[in-house]
């Protein structure tokens, strides 16, 4: 969701465009997380439930799929903020498609069932492809300034006061 809220302070469309359609695919990505962790806990018995160590997870949750990390801290809207910078939020969005990968990475070390590794492994190459596009679209945003040092304003704010920069 956080490349969906970035499209309104994008300059330029090809990246707005870039921005849509991975986000879009992040949303479906949120999806298959959830149903592999729905598919490896329905049928839970209570004594699976306690040798797995998800006792408080089950008390507040039951079998309810609730974003949460590893560690438990549960999701939260910082999670998609948006600066409105174009170069800040790039380079979180390079940064947060390496942190992706990295728990999949993870998820793959821990991981025997084939059900859960091959989306794994799905959901990890398009981390990689995600990666790659958003260099993509720094290069875009580079390629459209004229300025010297670039990383001095934001494109998307500063457009009009850029001589102040010079």
């Amino acid at each position: 969701m956080r490349y969906l809220n970035q499209r309104y302070t994008m300059p330029y469309k090809e990246v707005v465009g870039l921005l849509t359609d991975i986000g879009t695919e992040e949303l479906a990505h949120m999806e298959i997380v959830a149903a592999i962790i729905h598919q490896l806990t329905r049928n839970m018995t209570m004594e699976q439930i306690k040798e797995a160590g998800l006792e408080a997870y089950f008390v507040d949750h039951t079998a309810g799929i609730y974003p949460a990390s590893a560690g438990g801290i549960p999701w939260t809207a910082s999670y998609i903020q948006s600066t409105g910078d174009t170069f800040a939020d790039l380079h979180e969005d390079l940064a947060a498609e390496q942190k992706a990968r990295k728990t999949y990475d993870n998820i793959l070390r821990f991981a025997q069932d084939p059900d859960v590794i091959d989306p794994i492994r799905f959901l990890r190459e398009r981390e990689l492809v995600h990666f790659q596009r958003f260099g993509d679209a720094l290069r875009i945003v580079q390629d459209n300034l004229d300025y010297k040092n670039f990383y001095a304003f934001n494109p998307s704010f500063d457009m009009d006061r850029t001589k102040a920069f010079d």
